[in-house]
């Protein structure tokens, strides 16, 4: 029986893990009473009684998390924006190859990617990695997500109000996005893209969307080429490739609302073309990917108990 505590289970975030993992017979949840969930030395008994711990806090409580699990024998799996760049963090994203996956498989220390910054890294981290994409391109990427990726408190706002919350609404307006430093940092670049997310009045799901003109790839690129690297890399239930996958020349933010999984795909034409990663913010950019890393860090198939 694997032992988990989720540290911080009353978010968003936190309450899908544990929904996953309530439905595991080989998974005991550690759960603290109301009156002790903030308790440093209750959280740090819990995690110490535990095999895997998930941090589903703001940065600062999460780095005190960090801190009271010092010693413990328990994988520390973080979905704060805390650790994910910080030597001795291992980024929660296994797909992006298998020496990867197995770092995350060996790890303690996990940080799970940001929702947004999930789909950017899936499209571009592999064409810079093979040259494809200069490290210096000034890139640009829109993503639209639900509005659950705020929070309580933005659910509450969409739960009661209407007028300006009814139609979409751009922020991250000063380019200082907390996602932008992973984001950079994952994909190799040497300058933060140009970026543009965007919050809509639906509860989860999201579409990571980064515009390239052909004649940008490097040494002769098509977006066949393109296509050819996501397919090979891209071929689990997990992530995929897929083409053709637009509805009757329409894309839904939302298609993969509930799930865990994320979609890849290329669109466009000979001079310009559209890599787009669609998945829930919820799922495979935050809950689904954290489960999976614990998975991973078990042994077990990492789409075990994922909703696919």
């Amino acid at each position: 029986m694997t032992k988990v505590f989720v540290d911080g289970r009353e978010g968003t975030t936190g309450l899908r893990i544990a929904e996953r993992l309530e439905k595991r017979p080989n998974v005991s949840l550690i759960v603290l009473p109301e009156e002790k969930r903030k308790d440093p030395e209750a959280r740090r008994e819990a995690i110490f009684a535990s095999d895997v711990t998930f941090l589903c806090l703001p940065d600062a409580a999460a780095e005190e998390s960090a801190r009271l699990a010092e010693g413990s024998r328990a994988a520390v799996i973080d979905a704060s924006t805390a650790h994910r760049t910080l030597p001795g963090w291992e980024y929660g994203f296994p797909e992006l190859d298998e020496a990867r996956a197995a770092r995350i498989a060996a790890s303690k220390r996990i940080a799970v990617p940001g929702c947004h910054a999930s789909g950017f890294i899936a499209l571009v981290q592999p064409l810079v990695k093979r040259g494809i994409i200069d490290k210096d391109a000034a890139l640009a990427c829109t993503s639209i997500t639900g509005y659950s990726g705020g929070g309580k408190k933005m659910i509450a706002q969409y739960g009661a109000a209407a007028g300006a919350l009814a139609a979409p609404r751009q922020y991250g307006l000063t380019q200082q996005h907390k996602h932008l430093k992973e984001m950079t940092a994952v994909t190799g670049l040497d300058r933060a893209p140009v970026f543009c997310p965007v919050v809509a009045d639906f509860y989860s799901g999201m579409e990571v969307i980064v515009p390239l003109s052909v004649k940008d790839l490097k040494g002769g690129a098509s977006a066949e080429d393109v296509k050819d690297v996501y397919r090979g890399l891209y071929g689990g239930r997990i992530v995929f490739f897929r083409e053709n996958c637009d509805e009757e020349g329409f894309l839904s933010a939302g298609a993969y609302a509930g799930k865990d999984c994320m979609e890849i795909s290329v669109h466009g034409n000979d001079e310009r073309i559209v890599l787009v990663a669609r998945y829930d913010n919820l799922g495979k950019g935050a809950s689904g990917a954290a489960v999976e890393c614990m998975n991973l860090v078990l042994g077990l198939p990492p789409e075990t108990g994922l909703e696919l």
